[in-house]
């Protein structure tokens, strides 16, 4: 069945299948790091409490027939090992049926995290790894040459995710027709990296042909992507490039990343292609079976992608299967983060003794340049960007966060990069103020040796002590 595989794509697929595998070991890696303090027993957003309300067709998952944080756990790291057994090539070792199922294990363990994972997992990415890892699981092994319609459906996810990003940003805030947006994003973005300020210092026209060549990278060149060789391959590496530019100038976990790897599955590597058998006839039927029920399920995101209401990062089916995706519809102009503070006084007044939580991502003290942490994905971090935007995006579990901080939570504060206060010896009052932030100039870095200038704004939280502790009114 000649007419079925691409046998020159054999070093693509390779390619293309440990790259995801380094990037499910980033997924779970996060995951047994930070779950209990997010959705354990006794997180902020307790999986036990979701599933009692949640029906399993709703958010298909293992969590609804057994949870502990043990199991949790046990699933994550086991997660983990899978990741590394994929990143090693064992699914070359095994039969296609058992390299098949091998990845079908990552993609339904992760699944099932996602699916229990409320707030702290409605990120794009998060949906975007689980459909083309499904994808992943009928792209075969070293027994048969890549399936020409995986290798088409990689693609499709591919100009989805770029093509839906284009037109979200062009119907949404005017400052990208204006090619100004860059004017604030490296400043006003979720979570700035290490070269974030020098970006954002870059001279304004140079902003403005970035934002260009983002609408050109979105906009068109997602179509090149199904044209003849070796255009697709030139499109693929123009958006490998660009994505390479996001990475230098920002934290957005592993959006960037696995864009990166679909883009790579375009490439044509110049490299013979090994002798490979004819795909069994099971393996063909069930590529054509699922494939053709991917094409049919993609009516929705494409749908969405051309209504003028279109939404981001949004799945259409509860596996995750077909999803529609985008970033940065409309961007702010003014950086705001919120701050938080614990005293040991026992009467919290404004010259109290208050010291402030250090955060590993988001920015805290003005001095503390941003470091690089995508792909690995500081989740509260970036729920505190939200919580600024809006009181209303923290209102499910910031009073549980202030609560841990109360307690001096082991798990919450590993979280964190600094707690103030040492363990046997927790504050008596935690308050939150919001601060507005903004990158110093030149002048100012040089003299200051501060990289943010930041100005008080308000009251977020007033000093608040655990309900019944002593003193409390």
């Amino acid at each position: 069945m000649e007419w079925f595989t691409a046998s020159e794509y054999w070093l693509s697929r390779l390619v293309f299948q440990r790259a995801l595998a380094g990037l499910y070991l980033v997924a779970f890696l996060t995951t047994a790091l930070q779950f209990r303090a997010l959705i354990g027993a006794r997180g902020m957003l307790p999986v036990p409490r979701y599933v009692e309300r949640v029906p399993f067709r709703r958010a298909p998952s293992l969590f609804h027939l057994h949870y502990s944080d043990r199991f949790f756990a046990l699933c994550a790291w086991v997660g983990c090992a899978v990741s590394v057994a994929l990143l090693a090539g064992l699914d070359s070792w095994l039969p296609l049926w058992g390299g098949m199922l091998l990845w079908l294990v990552p993609w339904a363990l992760y699944l099932s995290i996602v699916n229990v994972g409320q707030t702290w997992y409605a990120f794009g990415w998060e949906s975007l790894l689980l459909e083309v890892g499904f994808l992943a699981v009928f792209l075969g092994n070293d027994e048969v040459a890549p399936p020409v319609v995986v290798l088409f459906l990689l693609r499709w996810i591919l100009f989805r995710v770029e093509f839906g990003a284009g037109l979200i940003k062009m119907r949404g805030d005017e400052c990208w027709r204006k090619l100004t947006c860059l004017y604030h994003h490296h400043e006003t973005q979720p979570m700035p990296g290490p070269l974030s300020w020098f970006f954002h210092h870059l001279p304004k026209p140079l902003h403005r042909a970035e934002a260009a060549a983002n609408h050109v990278t979105q906009l068109v060149v997602p179509f090149l992507l199904f044209t003849p060789q070796p255009i697709a391959t030139a499109a693929a590496a123009l958006m490998i490039v660009t994505q390479l530019w996001l990475v230098l100038s920002g934290n957005f976990s592993w959006l960037n990343w696995i864009t990166i790897v679909l883009a790579l599955s375009a490439v044509a590597f110049p490299a013979d292609p090994p002798d490979t058998a004819g795909a069994p006839l099971w393996y063909v039927v069930v590529v054509l079976v699922v494939s053709a029920l991917l094409l049919c399920l993609a009516y929705h995101p494409v749908r969405n992608m051309l209504s003028r209401r279109q939404v981001m990062n949004r799945s259409f089916d509860p596996l995750h299967l077909v999803n529609t995706y985008g970033a940065f519809g409309s961007v702010s102009r003014v950086r705001y983060e919120v701050v938080v503070e614990g005293t040991a006084d026992e009467v919290p007044r404004a010259d109290s003794d208050w010291r402030e939580y250090e955060f590993r991502g988001k920015p805290g003290d003005p001095r503390r340049w941003p470091r690089q942490f995508a792909p690995y994905h500081l989740r509260l971090d970036w729920l505190m960007w939200f919580a600024a935007l809006s009181p209303s995006y923290a209102g499910p579990w910031f009073g549980a966060l202030v609560e841990r901080l109360l307690e001096n939570d082991r798990d919450t504060l590993r979280l964190l990069r600094r707690s103030p206060f040492p363990p046997g010896a927790p504050p008596r009052y935690v308050r939150a103020r919001l601060f507005r932030y903004r990158y110093t100039s030149w002048r100012e870095l040089r003299e200051t040796g501060a990289c943010w200038e930041r100005t008080f704004v308000r009251e977020y939280l007033p000093p608040t002590r655990l309900a019944g502790a002593p003193g409390t009114r």
